[in-house]
């Protein structure tokens, strides 16, 4: 697992796309919140706090994962590699966990430069240090809790086809749905407990509490469990090609 974890890093720190990806998404967290006017710009929003980039960040890294997944399984698939990995003495899990971590790694590698806002945010403040900071650890810790999903979601899309666009933009498209999809069904019934429970399966209403600074076992066993499901999926759909 870790030989195949260490491919996983050499291989975006030795082409294009990871530090491409990794600079994309801290170019655009910080235009749109020190730079272009809007709902996210700091400096408009009034208090000494990280909300905005919070609120933010889930939609940049649904393009940021899947960009850093999406080659994962795909390419290996197209160029024949895929077979020889599973021919060597390396279980499917110990493949997936390898790559898993790998993205894992480059996700949290993005993230510790935004640590720079949390100062930025004390020292604008009123009285320096006077923020919250138990809502920016939870967020935080809700960020790397959402990003283990978004990976387990990724590398399953990597398994769904041998184009690395169509496996871009698949997991796009289920991380979205699985982010707002529930929030969007659960608007539209009448009952307050039907849709209390419909809402509770998406991600933004576990995420969001965890942006409160509420850290909620069951919120993380949420997410630990949604990127376990969708491992288990990616392992499923090696094992149906070997």
């Amino acid at each position: 697992m870790f030989a195949i974890f260490k491919r996983e890093l050499t291989s975006f720190f030795t082409t294009a796309t990871g530090i491409l990806a990794l600079g994309l998404f801290l170019a655009i967290n910080g235009l749109l919140l020190w730079v272009f006017k809007g709902p996210y710009n700091l400096f408009d929003y009034g208090f000494a706090d990280l909300s905005a980039f919070f609120k933010l960040s889930p939609f940049i890294f649904l393009f940021l994962i899947p960009a850093l997944s999406m080659k994962s399984f795909s390419e290996e698939k197209k160029s024949g590699t895929l077979e020889l990995l599973m021919m060597k003495p390396i279980s499917p899990w110990e493949l997936v966990l390898g790559k898993f971590f790998g993205i894992m790694v480059l996700g949290i590698i993005a993230l510790v430069p935004t640590l720079v806002y949390v100062w930025c945010i004390s020292a604008l403040g009123t009285e320096p240090g006077n923020f919250d900071l138990g809502m920016v650890v939870g967020a935080y810790i809700g960020m790397v809790l959402l990003l283990t999903a978004y990976t387990g979601i990724g590398l399953f899309a990597s398994t769904l086809s041998e184009n690395q666009i169509v496996a871009f933009l698949s997991a796009i498209l289920l991380a979205l749905f699985a982010y707002l999809g529930f929030q969007a069904i659960s608007g539209v019934l009448s009952d307050g407990s039907i849709s209390l429970f419909i809402e509770n399966i998406g991600m933004k209403a576990h995420y969001e509490r965890m942006g409160r600074g509420i850290i909620d076992t069951r919120d993380v066993v949420y997410f630990l469990s949604m990127a376990v499901f969708f491992l288990f999926m990616t392992v499923t759909r090696l094992k149906q090609r070997a």
